[in-house]
Order: C-alpha cells, then sequence, then structure tokens
C-alpha cells in the first residue's frame, strides 16, 4: 500500500533562481530634511558611497546583502536587500536617550545599577541569574506575568503555564506524574516515533515533568524549558514552589534572551522571581508610558482612509453606472499602466462594487508582466483573491511567489495554508513536510522564535480538523497530533512587503490597549531576521475571558519608497474547535502617521469593518 508520506522521496532539489546585482537607489532623511554625507555601504566590504547634498544616493548589491548607513549623532541602520529591493528611502532617528530631563547623547542603554533602582516600580523588569532584563529593550517578545495577574488557585508552576500562557506545551502534573509513554510520544506525519526522552536527553532523568516554550510539534522536536528562580538554575520544573510567592514571571524564547544560558537554554527559560527574593521598595511612583501610546484623538475610519485615495479611485467610487465606471477606468488606464496598485484599485472596485468578474479579471490579465516577476505585488495580489474566496486564483498566485521565493518560510505555510482552502489536505501537509525537509538538509535557514511556532501551530490545527484527508484509518493510530491550548480567537497578520513598518494596536473592551511595532526604529532585529528566514507574519490570541468589542488599529510608517503595502488578517473564530472558522480581510496601507481603524470584534467572534 502506497502511503501518502512517499511525497517526502519526491520532492525535487531546491533550484534557486541566479542572483542579479540590485542598483538600489533612495534617499536618506531623518523624515522632515534630507540628510547629506550619511555614509552607505554593503556590509563585508562591498561598495560604498555618500549621499549628496539633496539626500540622494546610489549603490550596488546582491539580494542577501545588508546596506549599512551611518551619520553621526544618529542610530545606524542596517537594511538586507530582497529580491525585489530597488528602491530604500530610509528615515533615520537621532541617537539620544532621555534620563530624569538629562539628554546623553550617543547611548540609550540603562545600566545595571539603573535598572536595579527602578526594579521595584518598573513592572517589565525581571531579574534573571546574568542580571536584570527589561522587557521593553530586550530583542523579542517577553511574555511577563506579575504578581497581581496570578489566581492561587493553580496548584503547581506547571499548572499557571498550562493555563495561562497558549502555546506553551506541559507534560506531567503537580503530583508527579508524567505523560503516558504511549499516547505521549511525538511523531511526524510520515508516522516515524521519537520518544519523548530524546527530547529530554540534555536533562536530567530523574522528574517525569517538562514545560516546552518552543514547542514540541509533529516538525521540531525541541528542547525542555529551564527555569531560573531567583539567580538559581534549575533543569526541572520548581514544582516545590508556592505559586504565592512569585512576584514576576518571564518567558524568555528567543535566542538573543536565552544566550547567556549557554545550551542548557536552548529550550527557552522561565524566569521567576519570588517575593523573597525581590528587593523591598518604598511608595510606588506613578511612571506614565508614553513612547508606546498613540496620540489623544480620533482614530480614522475606513471612509476617511478611502477618503485620501488617488483621483481615480474617487472618479470610480462615484460612478453611477457600469458603463460610467469603464470610461472612467479608460481615462486612467495608459496613465497608470506601470502602476500595479492602480490594476488592483481597479480589479477590486469592479468586482466588488460591481459584481463584474470578467471584467475586473480582464484588467489584472492584460497587466499580467506587473506581477509575474514580483513575488510582493503577486503576494497582494493573491491576498486579494483570497479574501475574495476566489481559492483557485489565490492558489496560482501563491505558487508564483513560491516559484520566485523558494527559499522564503513564508511560501511554504502560504502554499499549504492555499491547499487547505482548496481541500487538498495531503498536498497542504506535503508543504510542511518539504520544509521540513529543506531545514534538515540545511538548505533553507530555519527560526524557531517568530516563525516556526505559527507554522507549528497551523500544521497541528491541520492535523487535529483534517487528518482523515490526509492518513488512512490504518495509519491514524500513529499519528501524534499535539493538543491545541488555545481556544478563542486566533488573528494571523501578514504583509507583502517586507520594508513595512507599521505599529498595531489592540483595545480590548475596558479600553486597554497593547500595541506591537513592527519598525526599524523598535526592533530591527527582528525586522533582519524576518528577511533572513523569509516571512511577514505575526499571530495574536484573544481568549474569551474579556467578552465585549475588541479594536484593531494601525498606524503605518510606509516602505522605504512612496507605494503602499498590503495588510492580510485572517480572523479565525472558535479557534481549536469542530466549528473553526475562518475570514480574510486585505488593507492597503498608503496614508502615514495617522492611526486608522482596521476593524472590530465584537465578543471575540463577530467582525465588523467600519
Amino acid at each position: 500500500m502506497k502511503n501518502f508520506w512517499i511525497l517526502l522521496m519526491l520532492i525535487g532539489p531546491l533550484v534557486g533562481a541566479q542572483q542579479n546585482q540590485n542598483t538600489i537607489r533612495g534617499t536618506v532623511s531623518d523624515g522632515r530634511a534630507p540628510l547629506p554625507d550619511v555614509a552607505v555601504t554593503v556590509a563585508g566590504g562591498g561598495a560604498s558611497t555618500f549621499t549628496d547634498a539633496s539626500g540622494a544616493y546610489s549603490i550596488a548589491a546582491l539580494p542577501g546583502d545588508v546596506v549599512r548607513y551611518t551619520y553621526q549623532g544618529m542610530k545606524p541602520l542596517r537594511i538586507r536587500v530582497e529580491d525585489v529591493t530597488r528602491i530604500l528611502s530610509p528615515n533615520m532617528v537621532i541617537d539620544v536617550a532621555e534620563l530624569e530631563e538629562v539628554v546623553v547623547v550617543g547611548s540609550n542603554r540603562k545600566s545595571q545599577d539603573d535598572l536595579a533602582r527602578e526594579y521595584v516600580i518598573n513592572e517589565r523588569l525581571i531579574r534573571t541569574a546574568y542580571g536584570i532584563l527589561n522587557a521593553d529593550t530586550a530583542p523579542g517578545n517577553i511574555r511577563f506575568m506579575n504578581e497581581d495577574d496570578i489566581s492561587p488557585i493553580y496548584l503547581c508552576i506547571l499548572d499557571l503555564l498550562r493555563n495561562r500562557f497558549a502555546g506553551i506545551r506541559v507534560v506531567g502534573d503537580c503530583a508527579g506524574g508524567g505523560a503516558q509513554s504511549t499516547t505521549g510520544q511525538l511523531t511526524n506525519i510520515q508516522g516515524v516515533a521519537q520518544s519523548d526522552a530524546d527530547a529530554f536527553s540534555e536533562f536530567s532523568d530523574l522528574a517525569p515533568q517538562r514545560v516546552f516554550i518552543r514547542g514540541t510539534s509533529s516538525i521540531f522536536n525541541q528542547r525542555a524549558a529551564l527555569f531560573d528562580v531567583d539567580g538559581q538554575i534549575f533543569m526541572d520544573p520548581p514544582i516545590w514552589l508556592d505559586i504565592n510567592q512569585i512576584k514576576r514571571l518571564a518567558i524568555l524564547n528567543n535566542f538573543a534572551t536565552t544566550t547567556q544560558y549557554g545550551n542548557m537554554g536552548a529550550g527557552g527559560v522561565v524566569v521567576i522571581n519570588t517575593l523573597a527574593g525581590s528587593p523591598k521598595g518604598g511608595r510606588l511612583k506613578d511612571q506614565a508610558r508614553l513612547r508606546n501610546n498613540f496620540e489623544t484623538g480620533p482614530i480614522l475610519s475606513r471612509a476617511e482612509v478611502e477618503a485620501g485615495e488617488p483621483t481615480y479611485y474617487q472618479e470610480l467610487k462615484a460612478s453611477t453606472s457600469a458603463t460610467e465606471a469603464v470610461e472612467v477606468y479608460e481615462k486612467y488606464a495608459s496613465r497608470y499602466t506601470s502602476s500595479p496598485y492602480f490594476v488592483m484599485d481597479t480589479y477590486r472596485y469592479f468586482y466588488e462594487d460591481r459584481g463584474d468578474q470578467a471584467y475586473a479579471d480582464q484588467i489584472v490579465d492584460s497587466h499580467e508582466y506587473l506581477f509575474s516577476k514580483n513575488p510582493v505585488n503577486m503576494k497582494a495580489l493573491a491576498y486579494i483573491y483570497e479574501s475574495q474566496s476566489r481559492t483557485d486564483k489565490a492558489h496560482e498566485a501563491y505558487k508564483e511567489v513560491m516559484r520566485m521565493r523558494p527559499t522564503y518560510g513564508q511560501s511554504y505555510m502560504d502554499l499549504a495554508n492555499s491547499y487547505r482552502d482548496l481541500g487538498r489536505f495531503d498536498n497542504a501537509a506535503a508543504q510542511y513536510i518539504r520544509y521540513d525537509y529543506l531545514v534538515e538538509e540545511n538548505l533553507i535557514p530555519l527560526d524557531t522564535t517568530d516563525f516556526v511556532p505559527i507554522l507549528n501551530r497551523d500544521y497541528n490545527n491541520l492535523l487535529f480538523l483534517n487528518q482523515a484527508g490526509i492518513v488512512s484509518a490504518a495509519n491514524r493510530e500513529s499519528l501524534y497530533v499535539e493538543e491545541e491550548t488555545f481556544q478563542g480567537t486566533r488573528l494571523v497578520f501578514e504583509w507583502n512587503d517586507g520594508e513595512a513598518e507599521f505599529d498595531l494596536q489592540f483595545v480590548n473592551p475596558e479600553n486597554q490597549y497593547h500595541i506591537w511595532q513592527h519598525s526599524l526604529a523598535s526592533d530591527a532585529d527582528r525586522i533582519m531576521r524576518e528577511k533572513e528566514i523569509g516571512f511577514n507574519t505575526e499571530e495574536f490570541l484573544i481568549d474569551s475571558s474579556l467578552p465585549g468589542t475588541w479594536e484593531m488599529n494601525v498606524r503605518y510608517y510606509g516602505n522605504k519608497s512612496l507605494s503602499p503595502s498590503y495588510l492580510k488578517v485572517t480572523i479565525y473564530d472558535n479557534y481549536g474547535t469542530r466549528s473553526q472558522r475562518k475570514e480574510v480581510r486585505v488593507f492597503k496601507l498608503s496614508l502615514k502617521d495617522a492611526n486608522q481603524r482596521l476593524f472590530t470584534l465584537t465578543k471575540g467572534a463577530t467582525v465588523a469593518l467600519n
């Protein structure tokens, strides 16, 4: 009998496209005026130049090269060149930090003494065995919990982690029991068993309890987490610790924050500060954290944002008949014949507003050359098709992106989800197998910090809901599906352009908000990592503990060129259940530096655009 996992043997060799040198042009500014004499160099002994009096420059670089911008008094910038990179017009910012009304030039880092004095009043600080870590300035995202958020109902640290942190897998219980040796085995889609003992080989074998931060999924078998309790290192979970004695808890799940722990910290670190081990402080001070807040003022609705769209768009919206709309299109078509954004705008209008599928498709078909050699444009078009439930069209577009970007991790996830939308679940699973194979062969890079957890969640969700379409009934018993610890609303954001910079704002029903920043100024390392691995996505989970209306907003900063970026949001309602539903929304981002409403979620289920 032929098992479907023979697909792995049929995977062809990875063929990389020949890299052609890009001529990159742009203007460097400080956000207000051009900067002359900025040193622009290609790292590693490549070309170098300086910006002229108007801030303009031109330099040659290969895809994968890193272009560095340096100017005295400004923070240096490093931007990785991609296959489509032709224009880079970055804004440099002054390298200063404000400390108690004293401006210090050239440094924005606080000493350990400064952090120690601030520890009592700053709940975003955590004491580790190697010093105090600031969650607001540390590289990557650190998940935090303070004593006010910890309920005494949990028996031990295992219960707390299992119930309060989505995506963390906990093996064992507070009484000392571990997972069963059979059902607890980890297997991949090929049915090859891999025992828990392999995952625990770097740790002591005395206790059956283990915590996996980075996920022991069906794709990648990761190591168990390390525990740092008041500076003492424990390889086994401290189930003896009284939950009521925890003052702060932090989850370190990226290499940048765990590197000091060496090889032992490869599976991530759970840092715990207890009340007894934390310094006592005097009167708490109210520290207003304004640096991540949007300014006070109205949030632009989608209608207000669209009011700033180009003239052709306004005239199309104002047309009163199909004939008049066609006349408007033909009036501007020759002027914008080289603009993929004009093509996508007019396509969406005729398809969505006029219901004229034939004419809409004709617009795209006649401008196919704008998409066939540009993966950024093709991906935006795929987003639009997907939001319109044109799964066949979206699938063909994602296949084209895969052809152009076979070393990008995102290409495999997008194509897998596309196959899934078509009901071809075995082909979807094969994409995850193919990605796993290429990583194992070191043909494409691996990132377990940001991208793989999202990939793992998608893969396990596929196995949970669609395994009947993947493996035969006879082989289903040997298939391990990692238990989904989260049920609620899952939001997956994707953007077509790796240069896109923006802030996402999540406002809960109690009007409290969280901001996720995606910019060179806030997290340049993350953006560099995205380009190295080849992904542009982030997920957010909203459970049902706080019912009401949530608001999702965005502030767009641009993509270092004059072109817009496209943001896709996939909304999974009742995620992780048999009643799971999926909805896709696509937003064109062109208006800069304004807080814009994307959509609202009512009770974590109903989506409303306004």
